[in-house]
Formats: structure tokens, sequence, C-alpha cells
């Protein structure tokens, strides 16, 4: 009887602390990994919420960058994290349904990370080389057509959206471009800047700051129809392409196992922050669109059928690891 009393008290003891850890979240500082470099989308969407989600939590939360593979190494980096709430991923299609598709090999699935809400959505942008001599999506095609791999598109990476929208690109045109794949968005217009690639479908708080020098042309948006974010700029049924249309998406994660209550909490003072009329200010000029989700159990629907196009993609563009 002594000993089922002390295994009683033992449990009881572990059931409170949960609860009184769960009561008291956050008490420490939260890590907010990205799987990009500094300069990028993820990184611009991360630091322009971050302080405001800190303040809201009540603790600092520190955006952490951790490129390389695609954004695969940060997925993974926080499915093997104490699923405690103090390590949390914002993640685009890229980490959740493509990169698993793409590579079997990688070690985070999507059954790993567990969803939070989406924040945000965007068109991506297609920008040349202005060496190029190409003005418009019609002239694109007809250089890639005419010179098929002479053209090089440098993207943020394998399986990342930048590489998908040119996947989609040159399934719908017939045309052939080499994917020159780097570690983030701000790299990869370094490369178009420098005229080492040609072609890049840039997330837009990637290209648009260099839009305006003169150092790259701006071509489209990725979407179908213009976007009101970037009005100036033609959609793809307007640039000669109807059939074309994507855009992508970043949404916060936790690791799998992270309690219901953590989660809720974070999903609150998520949904809370990107609301302020600064946040959307700040992500709005650089063409970034705050989209919410209802609650964590509508993200999770989401993305099962949101997985089913990237996944598609994935397969009858035929993209595989460079």
């Amino acid at each position: 009887m002594r000993r089922l009393s002390l295994l009683i008290a033992a449990a009881f003891c572990l059931i409170s602390g949960s609860g009184m850890a769960q009561g008291n979240y956050p008490n420490k500082p939260i890590r907010l990994v990205i799987g990009f470099s500094p300069g990028g989308a993820a990184d611009y969407v991360a630091r322009s919420m971050s302080d405001a989600f800190g303040k809201a939590l009540g603790q600092p939360v520190v955006v952490e960058n951790k490129p390389g593979n695609g954004s695969s190494l940060a997925a993974d980096l926080v499915a093997k994290a104490a699923p405690d709430g103090y390590t949390l991923l914002i993640a685009s299609p890229s980490s959740i349904s493509v990169n698993p598709a793409l590579n079997p090999k990688v070690s985070a699935k999507p059954g790993d990370l567990a969803p939070v809400t989406k924040i945000t959505t965007s068109p991506l942008v297609l920008a040349v080389n202005p060496s190029t001599g190409i003005q418009s999506v019609q002239d694109l095609v007809a250089f890639a057509l005419k010179d098929p791999g002479k053209l090089n598109y440098a993207s943020s990476g394998n399986g990342s959206a930048p590489h998908l929208g040119a996947a989609l690109f040159t399934k719908l045109t017939g045309t052939q471009m080499t994917h020159i794949p780097y570690k983030g968005g701000s790299l990869a217009l370094q490369s178009l800047i420098a005229g080492d690639t040609q072609v890049s479908f840039g997330t837009a708080p990637s290209v648009l700051p260099h839009a305006s020098g003169g150092r790259i042309r701006v071509l489209a948006v990725s979407t179908r129809e213009r976007s009101a974010l970037m009005p100036d700029l033609p959609g793809m049924r307007e640039a000669g392409l109807p059939d074309y249309n994507l855009e992508f998406w970043y949404g916060i994660f936790v690791p799998t196992g992270t309690p219901t209550p953590v989660v809720r909490k974070l999903f609150d003072a998520a949904v809370g922050v990107m609301q302020l009329p600064t946040v959307k200010a700040a992500l709005a000029r650089e063409g970034t669109e705050v989209a919410l989700s209802a609650s964590p159990e509508a993200f999770e629907r989401f993305l099962f059928e949101d997985g089913k196009f990237w996944v598609n993609l994935v397969r009858s563009a035929k993209v595989s690891v460079d």
C-alpha cells in the first residue's frame, strides 16, 4: 500500500507539474526558426512580427536563420526539438509538402510538425537580368524556346516556391532552363543582379527592393490576375499565360506532441499580432498579405488539400533534386 501510495503521489506530481508548466507558459525566450538566409521573404515575415509576437506572449521571440537543403534543415531541427512550445518554425509549402515528395530521404516528415496557423500569402515575382534584353513574359518564352537550357534560373533552394514557380513555367511553355539553387532568396537575387543567372521567380521581399534601381527587370506576378499589393505588374493571364497560377504561404509550426493549450496560446497570440495595422502595413509594403487560419485544425485541413497541389506539381513537372 505504501508503494502504491508513492506511485500515485509521483504520478500526481508529474500531472500537476505538467499543468503548471503549461499554465506558466511561456517563462523563457522562444526560438522562431526559419529555413532561409537573412534578407528573403521568410526572414522578412519573421522579423516583421517577432517583436509584437514576443510582447503578446510576454517573452522575447528570437529569430534564428537555419538555411540549407531547401529549408529541410530548419524543419528537421524543429521536429526534433522538445515539444514544449519554445521552438517554433515558420515554414512554406517547401518544408511541409514539397521536400518530402522531392526527396524521401529528408529527416522531417509532415507528421513530425504540428500546425498552428497560416500567417501570410503572396505571389512570386518573375524577374530577369536586363542584359538579356527580355522585356516581357512572351520574350522570355521565345528566348528559352530558341536556346533550350541557355538561361539559368535562380531559386532559394531545391523544393522552394521559386524553384516550383519556374518548374511550372517550363512545364506550361515547353521550355528548358537550368536550375541554380541557393540558400536563400537574397543570395538568389544577388546572382541575378550579377548576371550569374538570368531569371528568377523570386519572393516579393527579395525582388522588389532591386526593381526600382534598374538592376533587375520585373515582368509579372505569378498569380493569374494582377495583385492588389503590386498593381503595376501584370498577372500571368495578361502576360499571355492564362493557365499559370501560383502563390505561396508561410505558417507557424511546432513539434508534434506540443500540448494543446500551448498550441492554442501560440495561435491566439499569432492571430492577434498579424492583425495589427503596423504588421499588416510592413508586410504589404513588400508584397505580402496577411492570411490567417480560423484554428489550428482548420490549418491542418488546409494543409491536406494544399499539399495535393504541390506534390502533383513536383511529379507532373518532373522536378528532381539538382
